[in-house]
């Protein structure tokens, strides 16, 4: 799936807060989105993406991974993770058949 046929709410909740962080972590979630079949789907594994990154590496090294130039601080990396695993909670709250699928 492309990121426009996710829902308004799950693209506010991700690409949306990702862009604002930071343009090299939204390019992380846009790829993501090409693996998955729902909206469903891309939540579960944004989710399984940013936990890996919270305990799977030293977030060090998933900044050097991640961020091309301009590299965020652990702190500040460490809270919009945080602010994307809570967003992702919000929007799985809102059953998928009232969430809209018309953002283009």
């Amino acid at each position: 799936m492309d990121t426009n046929d996710l829902s308004r709410e799950t693209h506010t909740a991700i690409i949306d807060t990702a862009e604002r962080f930071h343009h090299d972590l939204t390019l992380q979630f846009g790829v993501l989105a090409g693996d998955c079949q729902s909206d469903n789907e891309y939540l579960n594994e944004s989710e399984s993406m940013i936990k890996g990154w919270l305990t799977d590496w030293d977030l060090e090294e998933a900044i050097m991974e991640i961020f091309f130039d301009n590299h965020p601080s652990k702190m500040d990396f460490k809270k919009i993770l945080d602010k994307l695993l809570i967003n992702i909670e919000i929007v799985r709250k809102t059953p998928v058949e009232k969430r809209k699928f018309d953002l283009w």
